[in-house]
């Protein structure tokens, strides 16, 4: 399946041709976000920007670390206050942006986000497959503690996803087929030369 172009959130109307200053890539923890958008980022050469990154190199920790000493409150404070940072930063060549499973949750992100200029593509699948990917993985998750609590937590925060602008289904696609497909759907909005 390839990617699907959604009614704009809030009637926010999407055109072709219209100033795309960035595309975020947003969905639940293992749904390949940063890595569709090194992809992504190579197909359009477009910058890659990982908002987890950011945060961890601004506070010089791991994001597992800052969510066992400070705490899952503090984290959402600091991944806001750097996501600003980087929409202030937007001029240029617009960005490929991967955005961390809970910053798109998060109202007052999600709002920035809604602005013109921004695309956001929700990366969808199963609970089940985000969940082995997770466990493949050698990063530490603080918010995977076993599949039912992953699931139930992407069940709750699906309805959050379900607002971005694209919508992928990545189950059992790969990378390069997803991010090819979300490069044909922002060619149609990228104004033309």
């Amino acid at each position: 399946m390839s990617a699907t172009l959604r009614s704009a959130p809030e009637g926010r109307a999407i055109t072709p041709n219209m100033d795309v200053r960035a595309i975020f890539l947003v969905g639940h923890m293992g749904a390949g976000k940063s890595s569709v958008g090194r992809a992504l980022s190579a197909q359009m050469n477009w910058p890659f920007e990982d908002l987890d990154d950011r945060i961890e190199q601004s506070e010089g920790s791991s994001i597992e670390e800052i969510f066992r000493e400070k705490g899952e409150s503090e984290f959402r404070r600091l991944e806001h206050a750097v996501l600003r940072k980087i929409l202030e930063e937007l001029h240029g060549p617009p960005r490929v942006i991967a955005l961390g499973g809970g910053a798109f949750v998060q109202p007052e992100n999600a709002r920035l986000l809604k602005q013109p200029g921004y695309v956001s593509a929700f990366l969808d699948g199963t609970a089940e497959e985000f969940f082995n990917r997770c466990r493949r993985q050698a990063v530490q998750r603080p918010l995977v503690v076993d599949s039912k609590q992953f699931s139930d937590l992407y069940e709750k925060r699906r309805k959050f996803y379900e607002s971005a602008t694209l919508r992928s289904d990545t189950t059992g696609r790969s990378i390069e087929d997803i991010a090819s497909d979300l490069a044909r759907e922002l060619a149609k909005l990228v104004p033309t030369k």
